[in-house]
C-alpha cells in the first residue's frame, strides 16, 4: 500500500496534511494530485476536510507537480498567485509551521521554503568496489551553511511553471522545487522548519510518526 494510505494514529496519513492545510483559511483551494491508476484513494476517508483531486500525477514528482500547477488554473489561479507544494509523507505540518512561511515570503519577490539546517557530520561515500566489503567513508563533508530541504515549498504559479518547464529542456532532473527555482537563477528564501516535519521514508519511520502524531492528538 502507497504510504500515504498507511494508517497512523488512527487515521490516513494524508489525512494530517490536508487537516493542516484545512485549518488555514488563508488558502482559496488544496488540490490532492494522484496517480490516474490510484486505487487507494477513498475521499470518504477525508470528509469534512476541504480539497479537491486531480488524477493527473505523472511519472515523476516533477511531472505531478507541472500538472498540478495546470489544474490549478481550473480553479481561477492565475499566474500572480502564491502555490504551496507539499509532500503527503510530511505528516507532521502544522498550521503555525504553513503560517509561519506564508507570513515570511508573502511580500518576498522569489518564494522560498522551509528547511532545516544541517546538525549531524556528513560522510561521503566511498565508490563501492566490492559488495561483501560494505560501503566505506572517502571523507567528511563540512556541514557549515548546508540546511536540509522540506515542505512546504513556497512560489508563484507562473514562475515555478516557467522553472519545471526551462529544467526539462536543460535535461535538468529535479529533485524539489526549489532545484528549478534556482536554475533559473534565482535565490529561494530558507525558513526555519521543525524537525517534526520530517518524511516518512524508511519502514521505522511509522512508528516516529505514530508517537508524535498520537500525542498532538491528546
Amino acid at each position: 500500500m502507497p504510504k500515504q494510505y498507511r494508517i497512523v494514529a488512527g487515521r490516513d496519513l494524508l489525512h494530517y496534511t490536508l487537516a493542516a492545510f484545512d485549518a488555514c483559511n488563508e488558502f482559496a483551494q488544496t488540490l490532492v494530485v494522484i496517480s490516474p491508476d490510484d486505487n487507494h484513494f477513498d475521499a470518504r476517508r477525508f470528509s469534512g476536510l476541504r480539497f479537491a483531486v486531480r488524477r493527473c500525477g505523472g511519472a515523476s514528482r516533477q511531472a505531478s507537480v507541472y500538472n498540478g500547477l495546470g489544474a490549478l488554473a481550473e480553479f481561477g489561479a492565475r499566474d500572480g498567485d502564491w502555490v504551496l507544494v507539499h509532500d503527503a509523507a510530511r505528516p507532521g505540518i502544522t498550521p503555525a509551521l504553513i503560517r509561519t512561511l506564508v507570513e515570511t515570503l508573502k511580500d518576498d519577490p522569489v518564494g522560498g521554503i522551509m528547511a532545516l539546517p544541517v546538525a549531524d557530520t556528513l560522510k561521503r561515500a566511498a565508490p563501492k568496489s566490492d559488495a561483501a566489503s560494505g560501503v566505506h567513508i572517502a571523507r567528511t563533508e563540512a556541514r557549515d551553511g548546508l540546511w536540509q530541504a522540506q515542505t512546504p515549498q513556497m512560489f508563484r504559479i507562473g514562475m515555478l511553471r516557467a522553472a519545471i518547464e526551462r529544467a526539462q529542456q536543460d535535461g535538468h532532473d529535479l529533485t524539489d522545487e526549489a532545484s528549478a527555482i534556482e536554475w533559473l537563477g534565482h535565490a529561494p528564501r530558507l525558513v526555519q522548519g521543525s524537525l517534526r516535519n520530517f518524511k516518512v521514508t524508511y519502514p521505522e519511520d511509522f512508528a516516529l510518526a505514530e508517537a508524535i502524531l498520537s500525542r498532538a492528538a491528546e
